[in-house]
């Protein structure tokens, strides 16, 4: 999945972990990614999240997609700083799942929490 993800490459992230259920994904923050107060555009913060929440909830051959998500912005970052998202599976039950995503700078400060809804679909991934 990740290896056509033009989104995520454009936005220079980098897979640490990818498990069934599990997901690292890490970026530096650019000049480019900040909005208009000089810290990171929360957009780019719930990519991050959403490219972890995909790769974690992405357990088989079978495509699954997000359902629904929400996330909660904790603390602003900036230019030149490393923010990594960890997804962890809550539950799947069915063809649905519940999934967190914790953001953290690289001082290990909480950024932003995400919560992502899953719903598998009968896509084959190809």
């Amino acid at each position: 999945m990740m290896q056509r993800d033009r989104a995520s490459a454009a936005l220079g992230m980098s897979v640490d972990r990818d498990d069934p259920g599990a997901a690292v994904v890490s970026m530096v923050v650019r000049d480019d990614m900040l909005n208009g107060f000089a810290i990171t555009h929360g957009g780019l913060v719930f990519a991050l999240a959403d490219t972890a929440f995909a790769l974690a909830c992405n357990e088989d051959e079978r495509v699954t997609v997000a359902a629904g998500a929400d996330i909660t912005f904790l603390k602003s970052t900036h230019a030149g700083q490393t923010l990594t998202a960890t997804a962890v599976r809550r539950v799947v039950s069915g063809r649905t799942g519940l999934y967190d995503v914790t953001v953290t700078d690289d001082a290990g400060d909480v950024v932003a929490e995400f919560r992502g809804r899953s719903v598998t679909t009968n896509r084959r991934i190809d």
